[in-house]
């Protein structure tokens, strides 16, 4: 219902009608199953909640303790960003909120020359991908790597440590992630 007086300006469907200046969109909609609305013209309009979002950082040296040793988990100390939450820092494992498509990354250094590292980052328990740094005349050498993943809902991800010590000062040791798009 529109005011007397309002001046009401549309050509077709697909054009937004103008009131007073102000833009109004109007289309049939039905919500999808991961909460996208799906308007009649094709357009998908996600909620903030599907934002997911982690980074977290290390501060000290990876030198397995008593409680990483068990696992090899690479534990980190400090969250840069955690939009979602679904990053525990306590454990230091992702778990997916959703189905969808996740973009992971992780860049760790090494603390000795003559040593090897190599992390793996685990899927529910099993390595996608791994990083290795083995130069045995350098000491402060990096190892990285990045993936995109399918993930189900409750999916996780974490970094083990399959060989050697990281440097963790100065925050040389990072583990990142996000939701590239729900399925």
């Amino acid at each position: 219902l529109l005011p007397a007086g309002c001046p009401v300006r549309a050509q077709n469907d697909t054009e937004p009608i103008v009131l007073e200046g102000k833009c109004l969109v109007v289309c049939d909609s039905s919500p999808s199953a991961d909460g996208a609305i799906t308007s009649s013209l094709g357009i998908s309009v996600r909620s903030g909640s599907a934002k997911v979002a982690f980074s977290a950082t290390r501060s000290t040296n990876h030198e397995p303790s008593e409680m990483s040793n068990r696992t090899m988990t690479i534990y980190f100390d400090q969250v840069l960003v955690n939009i979602g939450n679904h990053f525990d820092l306590t454990s230091s494992i992702f778990v997916a909120p959703r189905k969808g498509i996740y973009s992971f990354s992780f860049h760790v250094v090494k603390v000795y020359n003559r040593q090897t590292i190599q992390v793996s980052l685990m899927q529910n328990g099993y390595p996608v991908i791994s990083a290795f740094a083995g130069d045995q005349d350098v000491t402060r050498e990096a190892a990285s790597n990045g993936v995109l993943l399918l993930m189900e809902r409750e999916d996780k991800v974490h970094l083990k440590l399959e060989r050697g010590n990281l440097m963790g000062g100065w925050k040389y040791s990072t583990f990142s992630g996000f939701l590239v798009f729900p399925l």
